[in-house]
């Protein structure tokens, strides 16, 4: 194996790519009782149309954290999280736009918990009728999650920043989408996406790293296969696709989501700087120590809950705004000046140099997260970067960046904003 260190921050990694194309990450930790794994493949909701086996499949909305699902069901009529809660494991799993996850967390038993995490993520077992009896159950999640003026709120600005890309997507789908989903298409996205060269290993705790690798070599398949060809929709114009939406529901106080529209950052190292820039260009804007924030939270346009941060998947990134506003447009209007008033007159020096190593000390604060270096560690590896070079980064980054970076960015027609209403407002 090869091992990496980084003194700046403490950590030693080892890393292996198996014979089957599987890459392996291990963090040791002699030093603590606790184990972590994450499994985990380059699939999310936002992969709904590939090519498998030279022919497109265009698969039904939702159908990654359908799978997801499904995925613990075992030959024997078992259940994976009953088979690893007995052990005193925490497992759990989870589908994002670009990713799904498997994971657990325990104190003893380590290699006999990996052993059923490798072995039912990679051995798909259901029946046409239990994927129908699962509908209701994710159906229920679906209403329950459409309920939430958050999501809603989330959704209808990616649909609102959106054209063309599958990010629009739920990842969860809707209910009149998981009703198409089969037992043999839910089999062919496994076999498309479930293989070991697309997907990621990485283990934290006191464990040996070659043993990792040997368990993974004895239970996963043998062959590597090629890369499945992806469709990420037409070109995606500069521009939102629409600058405003709302929608009704049961809030006391509008609640606003505000997006704008960037352009991602290509795989690599370029895209480990654009989001750390990225990020702390959000909180000199508008974060919680910025005079912006502190100017519209003492006007009562916001409350402490109002946040910017900034997101990117493949082929797309963003900024996000939210919180309570009883007036959207004003904290719209203030966010779009002040950042165009930066990029005139600059960032103040002292202020940029706070900040900077204020998000460089949340960054190494989430390092004492198990569950924070593994996850960081896979999303890294599928975008092509080394996410543990990030102090050399912050090194680098000058106040001139951020500026550069609110420049080209914070512009009304890459804007979009969305405000979910109280339902009596609107009426």
């Amino acid at each position: 194996m090869i091992q990496h260190n980084y003194p700046r921050i403490g950590e030693t990694v080892y890393e292996e790519t198996l014979e089957n194309g599987l890459r392996v990450f291990v963090f040791p930790k002699p030093d603590f009782g606790k184990c972590y794994a994450f499994f985990a493949t380059r699939y999310g909701g936002m992969d709904t149309r590939f090519q498998l086996d030279g022919q497109w499949l265009d698969t039904p909305m939702g159908i990654a954290h359908y799978l997801e699902h499904k995925m613990f069901d075992t030959p024997d009529g078992g259940n994976a999280l009953q088979t690893l809660s007995a052990t005193g494991a925490s497992p759990n799993a989870f589908t994002g736009t670009a990713l799904t996850g498997y994971h657990f967390e325990c104190a003893d038993q380590f290699w006999e918990n990996l052993e059923t995490l490798l072995t039912f993520v990679s051995v798909p077992y259901f029946t046409q009728e239990s994927v129908e009896k699962e509908q209701g159950i994710i159906g229920q999640e679906i209403r329950m999650i459409e309920d939430q003026p958050g999501w809603q709120a989330y959704h209808l600005l990616l649909e609102a920043l959106y054209q063309h890309h599958p990010v629009r997507n739920s990842v969860a789908g809707s209910v009149e989408s998981i009703s198409h989903i089969t037992a043999e298409t839910l089999y062919q996205c496994h076999a498309a996406f479930y293989t070991p060269s697309n997907m990621v290993l990485c283990v934290a705790g006191n464990v040996d790293p070659e043993r990792v690798c040997q368990m993974a070599r004895d239970i996963l398949p043998k062959q590597a296969k090629p890369p499945i060809p992806r469709d990420c929709g037409g070109a995606e114009p500069r521009a939102v696709f629409r600058q405003e939406d709302s929608r009704a529901m049961a809030v006391s106080a509008p609640l606003l989501q505000l997006g704008i529209k960037g352009l991602p950052a290509p795989d690599g190292p370029a895209q480990v700087r654009q989001r750390l820039l990225g990020e702390l260009a959000c909180e000199v804007l508008a974060g919680s120590s910025s005079p912006l924030y502190n100017r519209l939270y003492e006007a009562g346009l916001i409350n402490s809950g109002f946040y910017l941060s900034y997101l990117d998947y493949p082929g797309c990134a963003f900024l996000i705004a939210g919180g309570e506003s009883q007036h959207p447009d004003q904290v719209r209007e203030a966010i779009l000046q002040e950042a165009a008033r930066l990029a005139r007159e600059g960032v103040d020096e002292a202020l940029f140099q706070r900040l900077k190593k204020a998000s460089y000390g949340a960054y190494v604060r989430s390092l004492n997260s198990f569950e924070n270096l593994c996850v960081e560690q896979a999303q890294a590896y599928f975008a092509g970067g080394d996410p543990w070079t990030f102090p050399e980064v912050y090194d680098a980054m000058e106040r001139q960046d951020v500026e550069g970076f609110l420049r080209e960015w914070v512009r009304p027609e890459y804007t979009a904003m969305v405000v979910i209403r109280p339902q009596e407002e609107r009426a």
